[in-house]
Parts: C-alpha cells; sequence; structure tokens
C-alpha cells in the first residue's frame, strides 16, 4: 500500500502542473501514467517546438457548454505567467503567427522544465503503470494500480481526452467521472481534417498537397487561414479550426480568395489583358490546380475578354463562396484534441474540484473545455491543472 496526500492520474501537461502546484505547497505528490515516458504529447506538438501558449488567450477561443467556465483559471494563472516560467528556465521562444509561440529549440525543453519541477517540488512519478477503479473511502481515495493500491486524501484525473490513440489515449477520465456520477458532455474529434463523400472527392483528387489561404466558414464562425486539399478531404489550419464547430450535414463556406476582391481583379485583367484563358487569369487569385479546376467547375469557356460582367461575377462568387459539406471527419487518430468531456457544471471553476465529491478534480482536456488551435489547449492545461494544484 502506498500513501500519499494527492494522487495525480496522467503525466501530461495539465497532471505535471497540478503535482508541480500541489508539491511546492508540500503536499506528497505522486503521479502516475500508463506511458513509457511523461508528456508525450508534449513532446510530438508543433512540429516538435511545442506552441505552448498562445498572447491572444480570450474567452471566445474556448468551446464549452459554458464557455466562460475557463475564464477564472485563465485568468489566475494567465499565458505570462508560464512564459515567465520558460524564461526562468531559459527556454528560447518565438512567435510564429497569430500569437502562436513555440520553442526555438525541441519541445523536449519543456518536458524536461515540468519533471524538473517535479523533481525540485519533491513530487515522485510511476511510469508504465497501469490505472484500475478509484473509490472513496471513510477519508480520502484509493487508486488500484499495476504495482498495487494507492491511498491519497486527493485524487487528481488528468488523463486527457480520446484524441490521438496511438500516444495511449483512452476513456479513462471519462470513466472515473461517471463512477461517481459526474455528468458528461458527448465528446468528438476536434481540430481535426473532415473527409469528403467519393462523389464529391473525385473531381477533386487532382487537387491533392494543394494549399490556399482561404476563409473557412461554418455558419456565422470562420477562421482565416491556410486551407489543404487531401486525398480524403480537407485539412490545413482553417479546416482543424472549422471541424470543432462543424457537425454531420453542415456544409462548409470557402473563401478560396481571401483579401481580394476577386470581381474588381478580374474585371481589371479583362481590361489589360483580355486575351488570356480563364484558367490563366484565376491562377493570378489562386495556386494554378485551383484555378484548373474552378474554371471546369464554372463551366465557361474561351478567353477573358469573351466574358460578361455577369459571368465575372460568378467566377468571382465561386472564389468567394465556394460551398462544400463533408460527410464526416479523420476521427480521433488524427485528432488534436477531443470535444465534449466532464461537464463543467459538475465542477467548481476556481479550484476544478467536483462540487459532489471533495478531494476529486479533473483538470485538462477530460474537461469539457477546448481551445483553438495555436497554444489554446496547452495554456488551459497550465491554467487548470495550477487551480487544481492551488488546493489538491
Amino acid at each position: 500500500m502506498t500513501e500519499v496526500d494527492t494522487v495525480v492520474l496522467g503525466a501530461g501537461a495539465a497532471g505535471l502542473f497540478a503535482a508541480i502546484e500541489a508539491g511546492r505547497r508540500g503536499r506528497r505528490v505522486l503521479v502516475i501514467d500508463h506511458a513509457k515516458a511523461a508528456g508525450e504529447k508534449i513532446r510530438i506538438s508543433g512540429g516538435g517546438r511545442c506552441n505552448f501558449t498562445n498572447l491572444g488567450i480570450r474567452a471566445e477561443s474556448f468551446l464549452s457548454r459554458n464557455p466562460r467556465f475557463a475564464l477564472s483559471a485563465l485568468k489566475r494563472y494567465t499565458q505570462w505567467d508560464f512564459i515567465a516560467r520558460v524564461d526562468a528556465a531559459g527556454i528560447g521562444w518565438h512567435e510564429k503567427t497569430l500569437g502562436q509561440l513555440f520553442c526555438d529549440g525541441s519541445a523536449k525543453q519543456i518536458v524536461a522544465m515540468l519533471l524538473e519541477d517535479l523533481r525540485k517540488a519533491g513530487g515522485q512519478l510511476w511510469l508504465e503503470t497501469d490505472l484500475g477503479a478509484v473509490t472513496r473511502l471513510a477519508s480520502g481515495f484509493q487508486v488500484e494500480t499495476s504495482r498495487g493500491p494507492v491511498r491519497a486524501a486527493s485524487v487528481v484525473v488528468a488523463t486527457g481526452g480520446k484524441s490521438i490513440p496511438k500516444m495511449g489515449a483512452t476513456s479513462y477520465g471519462y470513466r472515473v467521472a461517471e463512477s461517481f456520477g459526474l455528468p458528461l458532455v458527448e465528446t468528438r474529434p476536434a481540430l481535426v481534417p473532415l473527409t469528403l463523400a467519393e462523389q464529391e472527392l473525385e473531381p477533386l483528387r487532382q487537387l491533392a498537397g494543394t494549399s490556399v489561404a482561404a476563409r473557412a466558414s461554418c455558419g456565422a464562425t470562420g477562421f482565416d487561414e491556410a486551407l489543404l486539399f487531401t486525398h480524403r478531404g480537407l485539412s490545413g489550419p482553417a479546416i482543424l479550426q472549422i471541424s470543432s464547430y462543424w457537425r454531420e450535414g453542415d456544409a462548409l463556406r470557402l473563401d478560396l480568395a481571401r483579401g481580394a476582391d476577386a470581381a474588381q481583379a478580374l474585371r481589371q485583367m479583362r481590361q489589360e489583358a483580355g486575351r488570356i484563358a480563364i484558367r490563366t487569369a484565376l491562377a493570378r487569385l489562386v495556386p494554378e490546380k485551383l484555378a484548373r479546376y474552378l474554371e471546369d467547375v464554372s463551366g465557361l469557356g474561351g478567353n477573358l475578354a469573351d466574358q460578361s460582367n455577369a459571368n465575372l461575377d460568378r467566377l468571382a462568387a465561386l472564389l468567394h463562396g465556394f460551398t462544400i459539406t463533408p460527410v464526416g471527419s479523420e476521427g480521433y487518430r488524427t485528432a488534436e484534441v477531443t470535444l465534449g468531456g466532464v461537464d463543467t457544471d459538475a465542477l467548481d471553476a476556481r479550484s476544478l474540484q467536483a462540487k459532489s465529491v471533495s478531494g476529486l478534480f479533473f483538470v485538462g482536456e477530460v474537461v469539457d473545455v477546448t481551445g483553438w488551435l495555436g497554444g489554446y489547449n496547452f495554456q488551459w492545461a497550465w491554467s487548470s491543472g495550477w487551480a487544481a494544484g492551488q488546493v489538491a
């Protein structure tokens, strides 16, 4: 029998942060994970450079049944607080785009920083250890593990969501929540490529590998980033972002000439170089392969001088409002995060403690809080882990 003050289930970003903070309060802390190494999702994130936070953290960048739930933790431990910790560790970083911060070197530096902080805080780490049932005792909890039972006054569940199962993702955290009667918000893959039906995909296969600066919209929500055509459908940052808002049956509206006035540009080209083919004119606004495809879709022939204003307006409308309806996504296999999770109504926003179970905490991705692409989910991990660590 192992006895500690706080046991943290999951050695990812949120779990390690909660353990460090609890340890700094003098708590005897044990972190348990079934993986061979701690922080594996951190290690592979951001192309190996870890997009560890975002300068523009705000409520609108998080999806949840209660989008404002995350604000308490995010305001108490901010992106600036984490940046200061990275600076103190001597880790160089840079802003890439849209407020996204990356390590100059390797994501392994972030993992090393966290493990060193855990060591200094006196925390233990058990890896390659399977987790079993969590039960309430007269005083505290008991967690069954492959190394034997662990008893603790507090349990922090930080086992993440279902995304990237090859990294060891499971539904364990949700099962723990359900075992204590906590409600769940239905989960689904998020920040994930979208797939198309065969009849729509076939004519688009010629575009596989083509990228374009675009705006991808679903309903009233849209994102201005790169869009990538793939052999299975659509990907790229704009699609990953909108995937969190998309639902089966929804159409996407793609502005393939974002930032341009296509109608005005086509009229000017007709005036200055009317003999060029339609595809040549379109290729001045979008990649050549996409220009050829759009010419075919438009049904227009001849050169630019042959086109009426109405035809040019049709071409412009096609560029700025290309509509397509995905049939699904690539699923948890490639999803960066999981939408949904432990219902925030069951948790205290300040401490992430279950309202009905004193001493039981849920942090990070296992909670129904999902950020945009670009460091938002890591900041939620740091902030929620920090908040729980002040109490657990």
